[in-house]
């Protein structure tokens, strides 16, 4: 059994099997089942993982709970535990090429994206590290002789649910502030793209961090997810995937009042005034609508722009979105890749069919490249809808495609409307030269996230994360890393006044 998984391109014919990570040691699943990854740009077969079942996630959970209580971690110094943090993420910039590699093979996103995307996350590490340095407890001014402050212990054992749309950095957001917190974890990658997940666990073990503090679990959302979610010795979990798995797996940790971090399903609505310049607005269209194949939870998905520039931006996107080279995520002239399944695929195609059946215009895309149909590979063109009402379908359903529909709007008061008219509330964007216009429209916009004449901009110290049906917590950030802890509040006593609360003589004393 490989304990690591190759890292070769996509015509790579090599297939090995990849067990459970569980205190430090791949192994097989107790039942001696497994699963295939197949490669979404070719349709074959690339590896096989381990299939865990409920017994394995007990083993993985108890592994976790072991390494949280060990003198080794428990005891470790915050200063000792943050160089550590810091070496992990050294460990892992000296590995990135090869991690691009299998994350590019894995998910199907163009070799350039994945690196433009996973350059940043060792830094991850390092602000958390450095965020754990610089905790201070608070001290509370109390009435009276009593000093106050507060304290803050690590939560214990997280369960770490990641998707397949960016497999690494989802992980390794939550993994930075679990590691720094004083945390451990058990992490079920997606079923879909459990390999970099797999590989940095081998990479951080050999990097010193200690057994049973990164535990993975690979397997089926509604066998070894679903036994993660509901199990008894999980303190927080941290989950990003559609709002029905989250509403699952959440209400199954709430039984056992496991803190949450949830971040969930998006209808991104972009507001493109006409003072912005059309040909930016369509480019940065282009780019929020089909970066990863549009297999994001920010994917700009509702395009809400004024009618004077409306017939004028439908045409260049329309454009735009025909130009965009679809095919082999290694090929260096790809702008964009395989959606990651054929069930994904045709959801997609089956979008396109109801866009049509409402009435909406298909201006672009919205079926299968012809070129690449013998490919194995579940491509479909970039697509974008026009002539779509607020209430359609395919402007209030997630998609989870390169899919994009555009509405017409006249006032600013109507923009704001059809765009907060969602469910959804992860992300939401503006475009316009008006800077208190710019101001006043972030601070209406329904959503956790805004972006002004920008999309899908990051940062390690930027919250993130949704209102209403997008989730609940929020990542990246000092709301992140705080949310790690439990925090207990300490009241000394400095005084040496005699106290019996039953003495009559004491009779006006305070009760608290």
């Amino acid at each position: 059994m490989s304990d690591l998984p190759a890292t070769t391109g996509s015509s790579s014919q090599d297939v090995s099997t990849h067990g459970l990570f569980i205190g430090g040691a791949f192994r097989p699943a107790r039942a001696g089942a497994t699963m295939p990854v197949v490669a979404p740009a070719t349709g074959q077969v690339i590896a096989h993982v381990a299939d865990a079942d409920a017994g394995d996630v007990d083993e993985a959970v108890a592994s976790a709970r072991r390494a949280f209580e060990a003198p080794e971690w428990r005891g470790m110094s915050v200063r000792t535990r943050a160089r550590l943090v810091n070496k992990l993420a050294d460990v892992m910039e000296a590995n990135l090429e090869s991690l691009y590699q299998l994350e590019t093979l894995n998910n199907g996103r163009p070799l350039r994206e994945t690196r433009a995307q996973l350059a940043r996350v060792p830094d991850l590490f390092r602000y958390n590290a450095a965020l754990a340095m610089a905790r201070r407890d608070g001290v509370i001014p109390v009435e009276g002789d009593y000093h106050a402050f507060t304290n803050r212990t690590p939560v214990g054992v997280v369960a770490n649910i990641a998707p397949f749309n960016h497999p690494l950095l989802i992980a390794c957001r939550n993994l930075a502030p679990t590691f720094a917190s004083g945390c451990t974890t058990v992490v079920k990658p997606s079923e879909l793209t459990p390999l970099t997940t797999l590989a940095l666990a081998k990479l951080f073990a050999e990097a010193g961090l200690p057994p049973g503090v990164f535990n993975v679990v690979t397997g089926l959302g509604a066998a070894a997810g679903k036994a993660l979610s509901e199990h008894p010795d999980i303190n927080k979990l941290v989950l990003t995937g559609g709002t029905e798995a989250g509403r699952s797996a959440g209400a199954a940790a709430a039984r056992n009042f496991a803190r949450q971090t949830l971040e969930l399903g998006g209808k991104t609505p972009v507001i493109v005034f006409d003072d912005y310049d059309v040909d930016q607005a369509v480019n940065y269209a282009a780019f929020g609508a089909f970066v990863g194949a549009g297999q994001t939870c920010v994917c700009a998905a509702r395009h809400i722009v004024h009618r004077r520039v409306y017939d004028e931006f439908v045409s260049k996107l329309a454009r735009k979105a025909d130009s965009l080279v679809v095919g082999d995520p290694f090929d260096p002239r790809t702008q964009m890749g395989p959606v990651i399944s054929q069930r994904q695929r045709q959801r997609v195609l089956d979008y396109v069919r109801i866009g049509v059946s409402e009435g909406a215009s298909l201006v672009a895309g919205g079926l299968v490249p012809e070129e690449l149909r013998s490919s194995g590979g579940f491509y479909v063109r970039p697509t974008v809808f026009a002539d779509v009402r607020p209430d359609m379908r395919v402007a209030r359903e997630e998609v989870f495609g390169p899919f994009t529909v555009v509405i017409p709007f006249d006032t600013e008061e109507e923009a704001l409307a059809i765009a907060n008219g969602s469910e959804y509330g992860l992300a939401a964007a503006v475009r316009t030269r008006d800077v208190a216009r710019a101001h006043r429209v972030a601070r209406d916009l329904q959503a956790g996230i805004v972006w002004v004449n920008d999309h899908h901009r990051v940062d390690a110290a930027s919250p993130w994360g949704g209102v209403k049906l997008s989730g609940i917590g929020r990542e990246f950030g000092q709301e992140a890393f705080d949310g790690y802890f439990d925090t207990k509040a300490v009241m000394v006593n400095m005084g040496n006044a005699a106290f019996d609360w039953f003495d009559a003589a004491q009779s006006d004393a305070r009760l608290n």
